[in-house]
């Protein structure tokens, strides 16, 4: 009787493991954080084979896709380069809102509202900078 409940408990571990990671958001990280777009083909029927198999690992791996963004595919219409932004960094090291708007909507063709006040900005570290191979101008 105990060997039969550990073999139900390691393929039921097994099992959910194998789901929840067939998700999109630890196949493709960097996708997380978007809001809509085209559905990727791929993640949309990994997460369909856990909904087959294992109803609830496959819907709480299509929630997980789903609440992320992790299940559209990205969108290279809004992306652009980081070495593109430094030309809004000034001298000091401080930023110019009006250069940087003009260059994010030169590149995307959106234009941001970077004077909301609801925008919330984060400094940075030079680690950061140097995650993005740019250099302090400071």
């Amino acid at each position: 009787m105990r060997t039969r409940s550990r073999v139900i408990g390691g393929v039921l571990a097994v099992s959910l493991f194998t789901q929840l990671s067939a998700c999109g958001t630890l196949f493709y990280p960097d996708r997380r954080g978007q809001i809509d777009g085209k559905i990727d083909p791929a993640i949309a029927v990994a997460n369909a084979i856990g909904l087959l198999f294992y109803v609830i690992p496959g819907l709480i791996a299509f929630g997980i896709d789903f609440a992320t963004g992790a299940i559209y595919l990205p969108d290279d219409n809004y992306s652009m380069a980081p070495e593109k932004l430094q030309e809004a960094i000034g001298a000091d090291g401080v930023v110019d809102q009006a250069k940087l708007k003009a260059i994010i909507e030169a590149e995307t063709g959106r234009a941001l509202p970077l004077d909301d006040p609801r925008l919330i900005q984060h400094t940075g570290s030079v680690e950061q900078l140097a995650a993005f191979g740019l250099r302090p101008a400071a």
